[in-house]
């Protein structure tokens, strides 16, 4: 109980405080995700406490990522005759950007020599942890592996998104919506509600819709290439 305690008050008042700084200074690399997690790996390297120690107390706080996710249908039901307004252009840029991403880091992959263990840890990065790791685990890859990759992913997404968004002139909301939702999962549509809720709604759908057809993409891949 007393680990159980100790580990989550640490995790959540390390977030708060994150959170804080970011809404201080809202630059990309002061995300909370990435500054909370610099914390904590730091706290507990300098505490001396085992990650093993640390899982046990804080390790429940994982069971909540369903139900954020879930919540991101309220911007999705406010938006919803928009939503139905540009259904072909998210269906299309969403299975544009999914095939991208999951072909090119195939391709990629292996032409470098990867073996077949992190090809398949990787192939899921773009799709939300829960459905990453049942997909990376199928396909004959590791879930610590695979769940390390979609944070990453996440994480470098949501970075660079605004910046390549100026780069580029990419200026609709559903142009950038679907290309965060694709590419970064839950931690992009974070960010994209920042901008606001509409675009946020559209990252929702592609984050939704991405999920189901990599799980469709991904097992044809292993099948016919492995």
């Amino acid at each position: 109980m007393f680990a159980l305690l100790t580990m989550t008050s640490l995790t959540i008042l390390c977030y708060v405080a994150c959170k804080w700084l970011y809404q201080r200074f809202p630059y990309a690399f002061f995300l909370p995700l990435v500054t909370s997690t610099v914390f904590l790996l730091l706290i507990l390297y300098t505490a001396n406490i085992p990650y093993d120690d640390y899982i046990k107390g804080a390790g429940w706080l994982e069971s909540l990522i369903g139900i954020a996710v879930v919540a991101l249908a309220f911007p999705l039901y406010k938006q919803l005759t928009l939503l139905k307004k540009y259904r072909l252009p998210l269906l299309i840029g969403t299975a544009a950007g999914l095939l991208v991403g999951v072909l090119s880091t195939f391709l990629l992959t292996s032409l470098l020599g990867f073996d077949k263990e992190i090809i398949a840890s990787l192939l899921p990065k773009s799709v939300t942890t829960a459905v990453a790791l049942d997909l990376a685990e199928s396909a004959g890859g590791q879930t610590s592996l695979a769940a390390i990759l979609v944070t990453i992913a996440g994480i470098t997404g949501t970075i660079l998104y605004p910046f390549f968004c100026k780069l580029f002139r990419i200026d609709h909301v559903v142009g950038r919506g679907v290309g965060i939702g694709s590419a970064s999962h839950a931690i992009g549509t974070a960010k994209a509600l920042e901008f606001s809720e509409l675009e946020g709604a559209i990252s929702t759908v592609a984050m939704t819709l991405c999920a189901v057809m990599v799980s469709i993409i991904i097992p044809i891949v292993v099948f016919l290439w492995f």
